[in-house]
């Protein structure tokens, strides 16, 4: 079983900083991706961002070159760096990493973008 736990969700203003960070403890056999989901009021759990043991990197065309994802696979920890962010990036932030074929979410961590 693995454990996710979130942290540094908040409310900025638009056009500031904020970094997520999840890390996976528990019966951790072999991560193979780990990534970023947001949920916003009324609509369907998005991906943001993924990266995989290979080092591959996706992210949702919405927050191309304004967030980045870094994986930490020593620390089996995640972090999501959100910088200029809007309004619309309002959400609540879910941490997922799947290992050997299972998905395992987060609890989710709020972030409010105020205009």
């Amino acid at each position: 079983q693995v454990q996710l736990v979130e942290s540094g969700g908040g409310l900025v203003q638009a056009g500031g900083s904020l970094r997520l960070s999840c890390a996976a403890s528990g019966t951790i056999f072999s991560i193979n991706t780990m990534a970023w989901y947001r949920q916003a009021p009324g609509k369907q759990r998005e991906l943001v961002a993924s990266s995989t043991s290979g080092g591959i990197t996706n992210y949702a065309d919405s927050v191309k070159g304004r967030f980045t994802i870094s994986r930490y696979g020593a620390k089996n920890t995640v972090n999501l760096q959100m910088n200029s962010l809007k309004p619309e990036d309002t959400a609540v932030y879910y941490c997922n990493v799947v290992s050997r074929g299972v998905a395992y979410w987060g609890q989710g961590t709020q972030v409010t973008v105020s205009s």
